[in-house]
């Protein structure tokens, strides 16, 4: 098959084939969109191409990345990139070979992720039930963070459910995750309860705004905004007024940062990894161990704290 005669063309094609054969996700899609049109303008100062890049050259432009001060992550982002551009520029015939394929990435460091303790936990649910201009913003906040806390769903996969995942008093959620991949998550008593309520407020106000011209909405947090949904921006907006309002610190608080509160809970009241793999949606158990690392460093901590032998004894035992 004949390579696109241009460097965008490249690209574009390249991320219609994510989005139909693989579902690539569109942050996913913009993440490599941006990505290669970096590594495009790179190319085309040195008067070259995607057509004729070799490894000296992709290893050169990771040299530069590394020179302007970009993080390990963002390095290994991408070449991730551009192995996945070259890999799909070789299975189409664009390229005779592959001049990604040997190269090795800086990898990515290995940071624990920043969780919450119950009792944090706790304040925030708290501070749901009573922040919101109305009633009805109260029972949707509580809805909101009752759900994923109990679930561990992150924030796109929450804000976007189905209205009609929710009928009947379910005590079980299937949610769309990653790459299309469908998962079960079970709910909780009070998840459950928080969901009966916020249902028959959305419903009746989504009566009355039919009532009035507008069209029914298919999400369970619905939007007058583009989406249709409550959006992630909103949603993470939301939860730092809640750590305020909970007297949590607002920058240990985040969406994400209740998904590792769920894991890690979990985990510390025996859930094993398996099982928690498949709540969160990981396709790697690899993913999931981290959670252990995480617990590691908390019973470290109290153990230091706590048991007497790790106290400094300066008292004179003569």
């Amino acid at each position: 098959m004949t390579a696109p005669s241009s460097q965008d063309l490249w690209v574009s094609t390249f991320l219609e084939a994510q989005a139909a054969e693989l579902g690539a996700a569109t942050n996913t899609l913009l993440a490599y969109g941006r990505d290669l049109k970096d590594f495009s303008d790179w190319l085309t100062r040195r008067k070259s191409g995607f057509a004729e890049a070799d490894r000296d050259g992709i290893e050169g432009y990771l040299i530069d990345c590394d020179a302007q001060g970009l993080s390990r992550a963002t390095r290994a982002r991408r070449l991730s990139a551009i192995k996945q551009l070259y890999r799909f520029a070789f299975e189409e015939g664009w390229r005779d070979s592959n001049p990604a394929i040997q190269i090795k990435g800086p990898g990515r460091a290995k940071r624990l992720p920043k969780t919450l303790d119950v009792p944090e936990v706790d304040r925030l649910l708290a501070a749901a039930r009573r922040t919101g201009r109305s009633e009805a913003d109260r029972i949707r906040n509580t809805c909101l963070m009752e759900l994923l806390y109990a679930t561990g769903m992150r924030v796109t996969e929450l804000v976007s459910l189905p209205v009609s995942s929710a009928r009947g008093d379910p005590r079980m959620l299937l949610v769309l995750g990653k790459g299309g991949k469908e998962r079960m998550v079970p709910l909780s008593p009070p998840a459950r309860e928080a969901l009966s309520g916020w249902l028959m407020v959305r419903d009746a106000a989504e009566e009355q705004a039919i009532k009035k011209g507008a069209q029914a909405s298919r999400f369970l947090f619905p939007s007058r905004g583009k989406s249709g949904h409550l959006t992630r921006h909103r949603f993470f907006l939301l939860v730092k007024e809640l750590a305020v309002e909970g007297g949590v610190s607002p920058e240990k608080v985040t969406p994400h940062t209740l998904r590792h509160a769920f894991a890690t809970h979990l985990l510390a009241n025996g859930a094993d990894l398996r099982s928690i793999q498949t709540l969160l949606g990981h396709a790697d158990v690899a993913t999931t161990e981290i959670y252990t690392h995480v617990l590691d460093e908390r019973l470290s901590e109290l153990v230091l704290e706590h048991h007497p032998l790790a106290k400094d004894d300066t008292t004179d035992q003569g």
